[in-house]
């Protein structure tokens, strides 16, 4: 969602002999980039700590959604040995206007891969990892499978390890839910990504109430489960409309809401319409705790996956204050 490590590029396909990353994209005009305000910043991805996470990374063949996604947290959170791993691939069935991962035909399913992130999670000595996957529609159950598999695999090395995951929609996928439920993970994270006016234009693969769906389905099938979604600002959205995402989330019983800015990964994707200040973040931070949401992180560089360590701690302790003072 940003481009401020993004490489260069890539560079003609005859002379490099390499896929399009973003095909569908290939022949759109280019959008405008606006500057950046002084409140974007991020560090530099050029610690030592950086550079040994990338290695484990390859050398267990996985990919992270912090690379994919061009995330500008990656130096800040991989100093700290915390990366977000993708499992499924590295390519996508969906092409979101937002989104950097690559679109394509994916290749099958490693079997193996189960294995190598629950060794990975032990090698980095995580207390809490996210896991994400790329959207496999090709797939019969989307992919559920492996996320049970993956968090199977966590839980046998790694027992003290809480889990969050934040999966795709498993649209026309039935049971898909429901499998990855009985797997209890510690977080169950979604993003509905945007408000559904821009559904069409920012994320035509999937569909607003689909999205809102799942997130009800898992706290009907687990109650006591921690739900979790996501918002990118500065697509054109309003206010209001933000407002009454807000009040579908909670609708839905939703525990943890993250809002960040959108930061376009190329000049094809789609374009900033705004910078949403700090001040403006502060005031829908305060606006849905007012709604009743446990947790809320609202900043430029929110991220679904930025602090998600400490911030299950907080959600937990927030719960615990809330059925204490029923």
């Amino acid at each position: 969602m940003t481009v401020i490590f993004n490489p260069p590029p890539t560079a003609d396909r005859a002379v490099t002999d390499k896929p399009v990353r973003h095909p569908e994209k290939a022949h759109r005009p280019d959008t405008p980039v606006l500057r950046k305000p002084d409140w974007i910043r991020a560090k530099a991805p050029t610690s030592p700590e950086v550079a040994e996470t990338r290695k484990l990374m390859r050398d267990l063949k996985l990919n992270t959604v912090c690379e994919e996604a061009a995330c500008p947290n990656l130096g800040e959170c991989w100093k700290q040995k915390h990366a977000t791993v993708m499992i499924l691939g590295a390519v996508c069935t969906r092409a979101c206007a937002f989104c950097n991962v690559a679109t394509g035909k994916p290749a099958g399913v490693d079997h193996d891969e189960p294995d190598h992130v629950a060794e990975a999670v032990g090698k980095l000595g995580l207390n809490h990892v996210v896991i994400t996957s790329v959207d496999r529609d090709d797939l019969a159950d989307g992919g559920a499978a492996q996320f049970v598999k993956t968090i199977e695999a966590i839980r046998k090395s790694s027992p003290a390890t809480t889990v969050e995951i934040l999966t795709p929609d498993f649209i026309r996928k039935p049971g898909a839910i429901e499998a990855v439920v009985a797997a209890r993970p510690d977080v169950y994270n979604h993003n509905l990504e945007t408000v559904p006016r821009l559904y069409p234009t920012i994320r035509p693969g999937a569909r607003y109430f689909t999205s809102l769906q799942l997130l009800a389905r898992v706290k009907e099938v687990d109650p006591s489960m921690f739900t979790k979604s996501g918002l990118m600002v500065g697509l054109g959205e309003e206010k209001i409309e933000i407002m009454q995402v807000m009040d579908d989330l909670r609708a839905a019983d939703v525990d943890f809401l993250t809002i960040g800015q959108y930061l376009q990964p190329t000049r094809k994707h789609a374009e900033v319409k705004s910078f949403v200040t700090p001040d403006e973040f502060k005031a829908y931070e305060t606006l849905a705790y007012s709604k009743g949401f446990l947790m809320v992180s609202a900043s430029p560089l929110t991220r679904s996956s930025h602090h998600a360590g400490d911030d299950f701690a907080r959600l937990k302790a927030n719960r615990e204050a809330k059925l204490a003072r029923a």
